[in-house]
């Protein structure tokens, strides 16, 4: 006998990965130039140079038994350090190294800070759609409820009005990805506002906090000057979780942090408690090599220039031909309606007939959608755009 909740997550097939193989078997069959695969989201841009020389650097000078030794559990404090003074310069807070806790990439960030929340079984975990798949078993695996709120198909903002109508008593917390995957809104300074005067006042009424928990994989992926708020400087009951995949190309790497804020409510407490959940997972002690280099690469930011020229080239072509799109600020993501408003059939019918390889959007809480990752070769896109004109064509 095996725990049969891991058993269906184990043997559960993801969309996004099975697209990405089916890429890679036609890729051999039809030629890498006929397939055209906007399935995975995997940083295209290379790493700011600052972080291979560092690499370099940090491998040829330091003694090899700390570079290959254990950090303390919430990681070194040089590297906690550089990153709470980036903070604090960039944001305007006193962020201190003892508020951070490094962690091995995004998803235990994330897990370590829902399973602190979870308090018993009736704990409820809000997500806003379209919303990151694995935001579903990170809350029910750990014994939470996740509870949906309606995407704003429009402009993929908040509906307030749906946050507040699923409040209860055991509203725990509330995820804010921010810029979002899968649509690429960054959600504006107003909506983060309103829904602080909303946390503020339901945990009044409820006589315990509920957090914000910012997702903020894509903190620094954003276009056009587009400010991207910090939302603990909105609100203070704010748990950040970050990850350098994105914003230095290091996907591979697995390196990110919680930050709690010491102005937070019980922030002692969540802290102790997220660095419990972190123990309880064996995500302690993160790559020693890696917290070296944000040591040294913490005020380091991406150059966006081909994301943007990615950008630019498929939501002006796609619209043109008459698709409907969340228009993107942030991240590497757009978000398309399927002409249909079956993202499912749209999706097969684009593999099978052109092997334009597209992710329908029911994972993601909003079925109807599917994702466009553009972090590819800019020529990919030019080729693909036939395909995507013969699609929309063939619904007509």
């Amino acid at each position: 006998m095996v725990n049969q909740e891991f058993y269906h997550l184990g043997t559960a097939p993801s969309v996004i990965r099975q697209l990405f193989a089916y890429g890679l078997q036609q890729a051999a069959v039809v030629g890498p130039e006929n397939v055209y695969d906007y399935s995975l989201g995997n940083p295209s841009i290379p790493a700011p140079a600052k972080v291979n020389q560092s690499i370099h650097e940090i491998v040829d000078t330091v003694d090899s038994i700390k570079l290959h030794g254990y950090s303390m559990a919430p990681g070194f404090e040089g590297c906690r350090n550089a990153v709470a003074a980036d903070l604090s310069k960039r944001f305007g807070l006193d962020v201190k190294a003892s508020e951070l806790f490094f962690t091995c990439g995004a998803a235990p960030a994330l897990i370590s800070i829902i399973k602190a929340m979870i308090v018993d079984s009736d704990s409820e975990i809000m997500a806003i759609a379209p919303f990151f798949p694995e935001y579903r078993p990170f809350v029910t695996a750990n014994g939470g409820k996740l509870v949906v709120v309606p995407a704003d198909t429009k402009a993929f903002q908040i509906h307030l009005d749906a946050v507040e109508e699923r409040i209860t008593k055991n509203t725990q917390a509330i995820i804010v990805n921010s810029p979002n995957n899968p649509s690429g809104v960054v959600y504006t300074e107003e909506t983060l506002k309103g829904l602080a005067a909303l946390l503020e006042r339901k945990s009044a009424e409820y006589g315990h906090p509920i957090y914000i928990i910012a997702d903020e994989p894509y903190r620094e992926l954003v276009y056009g000057g587009v400010k991207v708020p910090f939302i603990p400087c909105l609100y203070k009951n704010t748990i950040v979780c970050y990850s350098y995949s994105k914003s230095l190309s290091l996907p591979g790497e697995r390196i990110g942090y919680v930050y709690v804020p010491g102005f937070a409510d019980d922030s002692d407490a969540v802290y102790a408690a997220v660095s419990g959940a972190a123990r309880i997972m064996g995500h302690v002690c993160p790559p020693t090599l890696l917290q070296m280099v944000i040591e040294r690469c913490a005020e380091e930011r991406p150059d966006l220039v081909a994301y943007d020229e990615n950008r630019n080239l498929l939501y002006n072509a796609l619209t043109e031909m008459g698709y409907e799109c969340a228009k993107p600020d942030g991240a590497f993501y757009l978000f398309v309606k399927a002409p249909n408003g079956d993202a499912n059939a749209f999706s097969e019918k684009a593999k099978l007939e052109h092997n334009l390889l597209v992710v329908p959007a029911d994972g993601f809480g909003c079925p109807g959608f599917f994702r466009l990752s553009y972090c590819v070769a800019n020529d990919m896109i030019k080729r693909s755009l036939p395909a995507f004109k013969a699609m929309i064509e063939s619904y007509k």
